[in-house]
């Protein structure tokens, strides 16, 4: 059993969700961006997304690919990713989850990839854009590296995707709360409790929700119904408005524990 697992079983036991913060690595540059990780931590992370920059985000909204397009300007790589989590690892063992297109895995190589991540301490993988039914190599290079793989659902996936969904997910099951692109949104999508429900019986794994959860209130919200929350956009608008300042850190820590505070607040 992984971080990630273990993480999830533990707050299982405590009836309590699982804060899960994203932020993309590389911005405003690599080494502030392990700072980063070790202050989501301190504010109350359960899991941590760390993103792999990548040219063509698709999924993302604009505050991502700007974050994204800043972070490579910058020279980030998978390569150096995977390095930041190893720097990362000389000091927290707090899980971790690389949040990833597939080409940059692709032209990494998948089972190196698998093999060097695994070795600097990544606990599991979301890829984006890969299918849970034409994942067979990469799932199988991950699970023999003791990853958990990670994969999407949203509003339209029908019953048998979830099953399938539910096979080849490990870990947990990453619920896209609306269509579109990630970003913040005024209110938590319409039926939220009903389709989580939905996903937690049909793939028997942990569930948890992303795209649109911007304030503590939603976050409370979504605590109330799944055994994950997800905040991406608004924690990466924090680390866009400040860039290198000296507050930066101080900042971003302060705004995440308001989340955490609120995710667990229904204990």
């Amino acid at each position: 059993m992984n971080r990630i697992e273990a993480r999830f079983q533990t707050l299982k036991a405590q009836r309590v969700s699982a804060f899960i913060p994203y932020i993309t690595a590389g911005d405003p540059n690599m080494e502030v961006s392990e700072q980063l990780v070790l202050a989501l931590e301190r504010a109350g992370a359960d899991v941590i997304e760390f993103g792999v920059p990548f040219s063509d985000p698709v999924g993302d909204g604009i505050v991502i690919q700007e974050a994204a397009q800043r972070a490579l300007q910058r020279g980030a790589s998978l390569r150096k990713v995977i390095a930041a989590v190893r720097n990362i690892r000389q000091k927290s063992q707090v899980p971790l989850l690389l949040f990833s297109y597939f080409n940059p895995i692709l032209a990494y190589g998948i089972e190196a990839f698998a093999r060097d991540a695994s070795e600097a301490g990544v606990d599991g993988v979301l890829c984006v854009d890969l299918p849970p039914d034409e994942a067979d190599d990469y799932k199988l290079a991950l699970d023999q590296a003791g990853l958990c793989t990670i994969f999407l659902t949203a509003p339209t996936t029908s019953d048998d995707r979830l099953r399938l969904v539910g096979e080849k997910c490990t870990g947990f099951v990453y619920y896209v709360s609306r269509l579109g692109v990630t970003g913040e949104q005024a209110a938590l999508a319409e039926g939220l409790k009903e389709a989580v429900a939905r996903i937690q019986r049909l793939t028997g794994k942990p569930v948890a929700v992303g795209f649109g959860i911007s304030t503590p209130e939603q976050a409370a919200s979504v605590a109330g119904l799944a055994e994950g929350v997800v905040v991406g956009s608004a924690i990466v608008r924090v680390v866009a408005q400040h860039g290198l300042a000296p507050t930066l850190v101080d900042d971003v820590e302060a705004f995440a524990a308001s989340l955490a505070r609120a995710v667990k607040s229904n204990a």
